[in-house]
């Protein structure tokens, strides 16, 4: 099986090399909304090449896919979905393939935006969560890096060459990272609103990244100061800003203003529905990236991270 495309497109191959080699539903393997029954046998050999930066599938042992009668993202997990070869061409993100122009008319600067920020949400949560480890933290500090030097560059310029080669890095570090070390809040609300509306991931994280980011801190201040995740916000704030002396605010603040100029929405232009709140914050909890947050969450702290992007 061989999977060219952006994130969709290399899940859904992913999820056909699974099933050719293990048979059965997709349903009798989805975690949350399925059977969550192992893949006992190897896929069959997959071959991944992006040409998008952003989701950095190609690295990572997981396949997402919606269930429209859950109205939510949930995925499959096995080391067997692990692709036998990923082929990372920059060149074969500047410019859009077919399936991703038709993706609602979206032109190459939106893309590029929307990819990148959901790799660099992907740097972070791992970076801040419960599980960092060296090696990790190198890929995420270096994609951070990475994205902070080159994002905006690619999204003005799509030819930019140097750029795109630090996105498609920075992605690729983002799935290594995420695959090891875990993710956070953001991208567990994002795998429900992800099945409640038609947005796009990447769109979603980048506008619950800075009040995820807020609540965490000051969660972390109020009930675990001693925290070791309220230094690594300082750090990758000084990453972001290539400042040294950076607070962890002004790396909020570097985040937001990064989204603004990108032409992030709010969760509210993107269909999501506030009658939906209740529903949202209940699978949001239940999520498997929350798990990885740095600090437990209240329903009222995850209710206001919503209603800031809202």
């Amino acid at each position: 099986v061989i999977g060219v495309g952006g994130g969709s497109v290399m899940d859904t191959a992913k999820a056909i090399a699974a099933l050719l080699a293990n048979g059965g539903d997709p349903l009798d393997y989805l975690e949350v909304v399925g059977g969550g029954r192992p893949l006992l046998r190897p896929s069959v050999p997959l071959i991944l090449a992006p040409t998008t930066a952003g989701t950095g599938t190609e690295a990572t042992k997981n396949a997402v896919l919606l269930s429209e009668e859950h109205r939510v993202k949930v995925s499959l997990r096995s080391l067997g979905l692990l692709p036998r070869l990923a082929l990372v061409d920059p060149e074969l993100t500047h410019g859009l393939p077919p399936e991703v122009t038709a993706w609602g008319g979206l032109d190459a600067p939106e893309v590029t935006a929307w990819g990148g920020l959901d790799a660099l949400t992907q740097l972070i949560e791992p970076f801040v969560g419960r599980r960092p480890q060296p090696i990790t933290d190198a890929l995420c500090l270096e994609g951070m890096r990475r994205v902070a030097h080159s994002l905006r560059r690619a999204y003005t310029d799509g030819s930019d060459a140097t750029a795109r080669m630090d996105l498609s890095l920075a992605a690729l570090f983002s799935g290594m990272a995420l695959a090891n070390a875990g993710l956070g809040v953001v991208h567990g609300f994002a795998s429900v609103i992800g099945g409640m509306t038609e947005a796009h991931h990447g769109m979603v994280c980048a506008s619950l990244l800075p009040a995820g980011m807020q609540a965490n801190l000051t969660a972390l201040r109020a009930r675990s100061p001693d925290h070791p995740a309220l230094a690594r916000y300082a750090e990758l704030a000084a990453v972001l800003t290539a400042k040294a002396e950076a607070s962890p605010e002004d790396g909020i603040a570097w985040v937001q203003r990064l989204s603004q100029d990108l032409g992030v929405i709010r969760l509210s232009q993107m269909g999501f529905r506030p009658q939906d709140m209740d529903v949202l914050i209940e699978r949001t909890a239940a999520a498997s990236s929350t798990k990885g947050n740095p600090i437990t969450l209240t329903f009222d702290e995850l209710r206001g991270i919503a209603l800031a992007a809202l």
